[in-house]
């Protein structure tokens, strides 16, 4: 008599009830991801929005953004232009820095509705700040170095602040103030972290840095893609497992909730619809990482938190969100450079070509 026959005459035998209580289970497992991930989807699309609030900005292109509150944000980018809003993004005024037109502020930090710092991506570097709301600029700090070249800049509080850029000596540029961006200082080699050969930092979002009270972090790319971080005056370097190997590869934004629980994205931009190894999670401070089960539909150049559930990462390949943590991701509107959330707020304002907001 055969396998087979014998389940047929005695249907009730235990082999049996497993098999079928297995086959049922994947199927409801099965059921269950389905639901779950149309759930998502449907809930993306029917709950938030992307819409405009400056079709058509002076400058070619933003790659600088700050919101101080859901009503004040700046924005910076080509052609020297500095942009301001009191309205949320309703209504803005933009000014050239005069003594650096042809610079490109990639990247932008904005105490409140009055006092910003600009810093530009190329040689020579310049920053600079304003205390009258963009009237008018004071250059606080220059380096013609051959090879310099910053890409973000951001504050731990209203004195003390931190910019990164590309390796000089094989090792990253840091710059600090410790006077509300008056005046700046460079580490010395020794002091800053060992770039590996051909490692690079973007300067695509402002968001490869994150300098905030018990973390000091940032992302890089290239021929590898690492987070480095300082911790009790020393950096550590760590590996993480991005799409990496060329000069348009790796991790281009971080962002964390908390000291504990972040988030990387990036990927390839020369190749932006790639979805693979373009996004990692951690929750227990950059330990260790794991990939999203649903990841970024493409290339992202910037990620933010709105809540402890919902994200928002974009780049040319579209603006996604989650709203599970940074599992899953569904893809809501069309692509910015940079995004980033009211600190004081809650508007999370994008920018690009143009600058938008999420209606929730």
């Amino acid at each position: 008599m055969s396998i087979l026959s014998r389940y047929i005459q005695h249907p009730a035998t235990g082999a049996f009830r497993q098999m079928i209580s297995a086959k049922r289970l994947l199927t409801c497992g099965l059921l269950l991801l389905m639901l779950t991930t149309a759930y998502i989807q449907v809930s993306a699309q029917n709950t938030y929005q992307l819409l405009t609030l400056e079709a058509q900005p002076p400058l070619k292109s933003i790659r600088g953004l700050s919101a101080v509150s859901d009503e004040v944000v700046w924005a910076s980018g080509t052609g020297g232009m500095v942009g301001r809003s009191l309205n949320g993004g309703a209504t803005w005024e933009w000014h050239q820095v005069k003594a650096c037109d042809s610079c490109d502020w990639r990247s932008l930090y904005a105490f409140n509705d009055r006092k910003a710092v600009v810093i530009n991506a190329g040689e020579p570097a310049h920053v600079f700040l304003t205390e009258d709301g963009g009237q008018s600029w004071q250059q606080v700090y220059f380096n013609a170095t051959a090879g310099i070249f910053f890409d973000a800049v951001t504050f731990y509080n209203e004195q003390e602040g931190i910019a990164i850029g590309d390796p000089l000596q094989q090792h990253f540029t840091v710059l600090r103030t410790h006077d509300g961006g008056r005046t700046w200082q460079t580490d010395t080699p020794a002091q800053s972290p060992e770039a590996a050969t051909g490692e690079s930092i973007f300067a695509a979002s402002g968001t490869s840095l994150i300098g905030r009270k018990g973390l000091t972090t940032f992302v890089t790319g290239g021929t590898v893609s690492r987070i480095h971080t300082l911790s009790g005056g020393q950096w550590s370097s760590q590996p993480l497992p991005l799409l990496q190997g060329q000069p348009s590869m790796g991790a281009f934004s971080v962002a964390f909730l908390d000291n504990r629980n972040g988030i990387v994205v990036g990927g390839d931009y020369r190749n932006d619809t790639l979805r693979q190894l373009n996004c990692l999670l951690t929750g227990n401070g950059g330990r260790t990482w794991t990939s999203p089960r649903t990841p970024p539909g493409g290339f992202k150049s910037a990620v933010t938190w709105l809540t402890p559930k919902i994200l928002v990462a974009t780049g040319t390949s579209g603006t996604d969100i989650s709203v599970n943590g940074g599992k899953d991701w569904q893809k809501i509107g069309a692509g910015f450079h940079c995004a980033t959330k009211a600190r004081k707020g809650k508007r999370l304002f994008l920018a690009g070509k143009s600058i938008g907001y999420l209606k929730i």
